[in-house]
């Protein structure tokens, strides 16, 4: 069967154009399509659709109130708002992943021609949908299935002092984010550096709405920038961020080299950068996010003696990144979302206390 989609946006122009891409793909079907929250809110009750697509600037019921009543109706229904880049439209849709949003599209341009804005809406927009209802889909069957990635307990391996945590996310990865930062503890020991796939102007929206909820200091990476206990630092949208080491020094770098799996900025350049420069030392973590970025990178991590747990499929809006990790043999352990942090601080504290005991 087809995905069914309901698009909602108070344009009708935008409502022509994403019915026209949409419906050319015969793997979806258009359910219905309205220009408001409220009749957003009935069509769902009665066309019962697989995926919703919501505008974020909308009169009278905007894109923010509307999802808060969807989430009323359905929780795991998924959303994908449909913004611009900047101004109060970036702000509304960080504030929209932060409050149980799916993910994301970004308007084309006004500025461009009619078919490069049907391209880009159909290249960025029509992955998207397939990948969440595609999770949506295989959580819900009762029908045979292709098999998904088993977790494999790797062999044993002796306790060793971590000294930073890396973290990896994508498609859902801005709610998980804000689920997880604020369980830390202000005196956690060591500092965090994280990789979303997310624009310039959205990641250090996000790096402000976290550091709002948070004991922990969460600010953008800064080139040169010394990590410190304390402290989670974002990867800037557009820009790599890696670490470094001088001498007993982990500093922040940022550059603008190639994407990597289709991503700027990526996490297998961070994971990669981390296995360089603290080694054995490093908890990577992978949640929930589409493709695999962090794939290579944890393989790294692993290559140099440090660890790397995930999310599990059950909590995770898409088990893309971390289900590829788990279907390369390098996850040395599987959470639900509410146990990645307590997971996080018993590694951290019990490598710590082996590590003094061996050295005592």
């Amino acid at each position: 069967m087809p995905i069914r989609v309901l698009i909602v946006d108070d344009s009708a122009v935008i409502r022509r154009q994403l019915s026209d891409v949409l419906a050319a793909d015969p793997e979806i079907a258009i359910a219905g399509a309205v220009g408001d929250g409220s009749l957003a809110l009935k069509a769902i009750q009665n066309l019962k659709p697989d995926l919703i697509t919501l505008d974020v600037e909308m009169p009278q019921m905007d894109g923010i109130q509307t999802l808060v009543e969807i989430r009323k109706l359905d929780s795991r229904l998924p959303v994908i708002m449909f913004s611009t880049l900047t101004g109060p439209g970036a702000e509304k849709t960080v504030e929209a992943l932060a409050r149980g949003a799916s993910d994301y599209a970004l308007k084309p341009s006004r500025a461009g021609s009619q078919d490069a804005a049907r391209a880009t809406v159909r290249d960025e927009l029509i992955p998207k949908i397939k990948a969440l209802c595609g999770a949506r889909r295989r959580a819900g069957s009762t029908a045979a299935a292709a098999p998904q990635p088993v977790f494999t307990p790797p062999a044993y391996s002796a306790p060793k002092r971590i000294d930073l945590v890396a973290i990896a996310s994508s498609t859902g990865g801005p709610n998980a984010l804000g689920e997880v930062i604020p369980q830390f503890a202000a005196d956690f020991p060591v500092p965090i550096v994280i990789v979303q796939h997310m624009p310039a102007s959205f990641t250090k929206l996000l790096a402000a709405r976290l550091d709002s909820s948070s004991k922990l200091r969460v600010r953008e990476g800064e080139e040169g920038r010394a990590l410190e206990k304390g402290n989670v630092w974002i990867a800037p949208g557009n820009y790599h961020m890696t670490v470094q080491r001088s001498g007993t020094q982990l500093t922040l770098g940022l550059n603008q080299e190639a994407q990597e799996n289709s991503c700027r900025p990526a996490a297998d350049v961070l994971f990669r950068s981390v296995a360089r420069s603290v080694k054995e030392n490093v908890l990577g973590v992978v949640l929930t996010g589409m493709g695999s970025d962090g794939t290579k990178g944890a393989a790294t991590i692993r290559q140099a003696g440090g660890a790397v747990i995930v999310q599990d499929e059950a909590s995770s809006v898409v088990w893309g990144m971390p289900g590829s990790v788990v279907a390369a043999r390098l996850a040395d352990k599987v959470c639900a979302l509410n146990a990645i942090v307590p997971e996080i601080e018993r590694r951290v504290a019990f490598r710590r206390l082996m590590t003094h005991a061996v050295h005592a």
